[in-house]
């Protein structure tokens, strides 16, 4: 409740993300994703798209999309969005462009209207 909470938006956002992963774990996909969109974008406007929880958050909406079997929007977002952030803000070993490079993996391998060109990349 933001009552309590509003002097710390961090932690609100915080709060919020782990209220999302529950909604994941409970097969609520729909809630779930509603709920990270919205921190996604409480944390663009906080603190830009380059900064390590925006990154973070937007991996946990790829995760989302492609639980409601939605590959090609979670590719679009890994590859064509936020990998490319990561790198440039981050550089290609930071942990996290790896972890953008695993989870675009991944999505590709769940794909299943994969072309080769995709694996290939």
């Amino acid at each position: 409740n933001r009552r309590y909470w509003s002097h710390d938006e961090q932690a609100v956002l915080a709060a919020q993300s782990k209220l999302a992963v529950c909604l994941d774990e409970l097969g609520r996909y729909d809630e779930a994703l509603v709920l990270k969109r919205e921190v996604h974008n409480e944390f663009v406007a906080l603190f830009g798209d380059s900064h390590e929880n925006t990154i973070v958050s937007g991996i946990n909406i790829a995760v989302s999309l492609l639980n409601l079997g939605l590959c090609d929007e979670s590719k679009f977002l890994l590859r064509d969005k936020l990998l490319p952030v990561a790198r440039r803000s981050l550089g290609a070993d930071h942990a996290l462009t790896l972890k953008l490079n695993t989870n675009l993996a991944y999505g590709l391998q769940k794909d299943p209207e994969r072309t080769r060109d995709d694996l290939l990349e």
